[in-house]
Order: structure tokens, then C-alpha cells, then sequence
């Protein structure tokens, strides 16, 4: 009976630790991500920056692929404007998801704690 206990207590601890590793990667994949738009958002501050010096008769050209193409200032600052919106927005949302993965962590590890205390003392009991 007692190897019963510990078998099947050594299987939800199994499956557990799946679920968190699980949560684990999710979590690193978001932080990755998240680094990847503050760079973002910085390069495209600096660019804010760098178009907020201009003045209204200079020449502003933007690359699409091997070709400068003339815009107008009014229009690449709405632009990066809009770019540096969006980012902050997405930056939002991955710092809430990360709240809720970080929760689902703490969950899976107080888990993991328990099933492991039960099954220590099933064992002990053999």
C-alpha cells in the first residue's frame, strides 16, 4: 500500500516538475523577448531624438531595401511615433504576462515542495 502512496506521489511530483519546467521556459522566452523591444524602444527614441533636431527644411530619407527613399519630417516623426506607441504597448503586455508566468512559477514550486514532503514521509514509512 505504502509503494502504491509513493509511486503515485512520485508521479504527480513528476508531472509537476514538467509543468514548471514548462512555465520556466515560457517565462525565459518572454524576458527574451521583452530585452528585444527595450532595444527596440531605445533605437527608435534615439531616432525621435535625432528627427526632433531637424528643422522643417531638412531632408529626411528613409532605406526600403537598397534604395533611399525622401519622406517628410512631419510624417517620419508620426511614424516613429506611433513605433515607439506600439512598443510601449507590447512592452505592457509582456510585463503583464510575465507577472502571471512568475505567479504560475510560484504555484508549480510550492507544489513541487508539498509533493515532495508527502512523499519523504512515504518513504520513511516503508
Amino acid at each position: 500500500m505504502v509503494d502504491k502512496d509513493s509511486a503515485l506521489i512520485q508521479k504527480k511530483l513528476q508531472t509537476e516538475l514538467e509543468h514548471f519546467k514548462a512555465a520556466q521556459k515560457d517565462f525565459n522566452k518572454l524576458v527574451q523577448q521583452r530585452q528585444l523591444l527595450d532595444g527596440q524602444l531605445n533605437e527608435n527614441k534615439n531616432v525621435m531624438e535625432e528627427l526632433n533636431l531637424l528643422k522643417p527644411e531638412n531632408k529626411v530619407y528613409k532605406l526600403y531595401g537598397p534604395v533611399l527613399v525622401r519622406q517628410e519630417l512631419e510624417e517620419c516623426r508620426q511614424n516613429v511615433g506611433k513605433r515607439i506607441e506600439y512598443i510601449n504597448k507590447e512592452l505592457k503586455r509582456c510585463q503583464d504576462t510575465l507577472v502571471t508566468l512568475e505567479k504560475k512559477q510560484d504555484k508549480h514550486r510550492e507544489n513541487l515542495q508539498k509533493l515532495q514532503q508527502q512523499y519523504q514521509v512515504a518513504v520513511a514509512m516503508k
